[in-house]
Parts: structure tokens; sequence; C-alpha cells
């Protein structure tokens, strides 16, 4: 694509109008048809608009991202606790990228038109069957994230699955090693309960839907990678320790 419309869609203007677009369409899915809860949304008040990186699980390919960007407007027009009426996409707070696959993302219209939202589209570490596929980091997806927290909160998601309890990567440890950017935890949870894999279609209806906000992660940058990415999978809540919780809690529920 010409540099010319790299730029026009990267415009308050067209980011805002798709934030509009897919947001009136989505708020009714996430918070009349099925029930969220927001914890933690004072966590967010105070940030910076720029070099935030939030790390999260990973359930759906879209309606993960789409809530966070309705709480990130929801937040910057002083909401407290939850969305409410969505007036907030009248002026949508659009400082936001979100790390996508780069497959996932062109598959379609709907996913081609969300890639106007913000999306930094790197290659799958995980293909369709969750089986890892072994690729060494890209150096140009790097410079996609590094470049994209310089202006604004990014979402990743360390796991690169939909998986729960999947590894996570080394590349998101060593982005944060060098650019030390403030690191919020993210959890959620019900959305593979209530949404298909893409986000985009309901399996059931009523669904209570959670998004807890953490306070920042107090980290050590001179850490190794390694250490720095168990940090993180412990706080979004996908290491080893909470798999097996979660399996003494299925046996005995």
């Amino acid at each position: 694509m010409p540099a010319w419309f790299e730029k026009f869609k990267e415009t308050k203007l067209i980011k805002g109008t798709v934030y509009v677009i897919v947001g009136l369409i989505t708020y009714p899915g996430l918070n009349i048809i099925n029930r969220l809860q927001v914890n933690g949304m004072e966590n967010l008040r105070k940030l910076p608009k720029q070099n935030v990186l939030f790390v999260s699980n990973h359930q759906t390919y879209f309606a993960d991202v789409i809530t966070f960007l309705h709480i990130f407007c929801a937040v910057r027009w002083r909401k407290k606790n939850g969305l409410g009426i969505p007036y907030y996409l009248l002026w949508p707070f659009t400082n936001v990228k979100y790390v996508a696959a780069e497959e996932t993302m062109k598959k379609n219209w709907i996913s081609r038109l969300f890639m106007l939202a913000g999306a930094l589209t790197v290659r799958r570490t995980w293909n369709d069957g969750s089986k890892e596929v072994r690729r060494t980091l890209d150096p140009s997806d790097t410079r996609k994230i590094e470049k994209a927290l310089q202006k604004n909160w990014v979402i990743t998601f360390p796991q690169g699955t939909t998986k729960p309890f999947a590894p996570g990567r080394k590349g998101t440890a060593f982005i944060i090693k060098q650019h030390r950017p403030i690191v919020i935890p993210v959890v959620i949870n019900g959305y593979w309960r209530a949404f298909n894999k893409k986000g985009l279609k309901f399996k059931k209806t009523g669904i209570k839907l959670s998004v807890t906000f953490k306070e920042p992660l107090k980290i050590d940058y001179e850490d190794t990678t390694e250490n720095i990415l168990a940090q993180i999978m412990d706080a979004i809540e996908q290491s080893k320790e909470f798999m097996f919780k979660g399996r003494h809690h299925l046996v005995h529920s």
C-alpha cells in the first residue's frame, strides 16, 4: 500500500469511525445479551497515553480485544465500574494498538475492517490445531510493537493462542526488557463460553463475562527474559500453578 494510505488509515477520523461502527454492533452482545463485569478500572485512570503494555490471556480472536477497546474508551469518559450507556463512542480513545496474527486479520472483510482499529499484525506462533510452529522472533514484528509503544497503549496476548495454559512467548518479555513499558496484567473469563473461537457468534447467552485489570507489575528490567515471562504468565493466571489449581477445582466441584 502507498505510504499516504498507511498514514490516512491511522488518523483519528478513520480509527474513530471504526470504533463507533464496531462498538455499536458489539455493545449489546457484551453488556445486554451477556453480562460484563469489569474489575480494576481504577488501575487505568492515571496511566500515561504511551508506553503502556497490557498483557492478557486470550479466549477468542476478536471479542477480547473489542471489550478492551470499549473499556478504555469508558475509562477516558470517567466511567468507574463498567461500561454503562455507550456514549463514550461519541469521542473514543483511539491511542490503542493490539497485536494480532497476520493470517487471522486477512481472512474476511470483518477482520480487515477491524484491522483499521489498530492491528499490529505478526506471524502466528501457533497454527489452528494449537500445535506450536517453531519460528524465530521476527525482528520486523518486534519493531512494530516497539514503535507503537511510543505513542499508544498496546494490547498483547503472550500465549499467541486461545488455548488455555499454553506457554508464553519470550518475545513479549524481550520487548518489556528492552523498552521498559508500564505492564498491566489482565485476566479475562467467560468468553469461551459465550462466543465461538472467533468471538463473532454466540454459543450461549446470559453468560457472565469478566475482565480484571491488575495493578502495574513491579518488574526488574535487568532480570532474564525467562524470569520476566514467568512473572507475566503468573500475573495473567496462565502458569502451571494456576493450571493445577484449575484441575483441582474441577475434580472437587
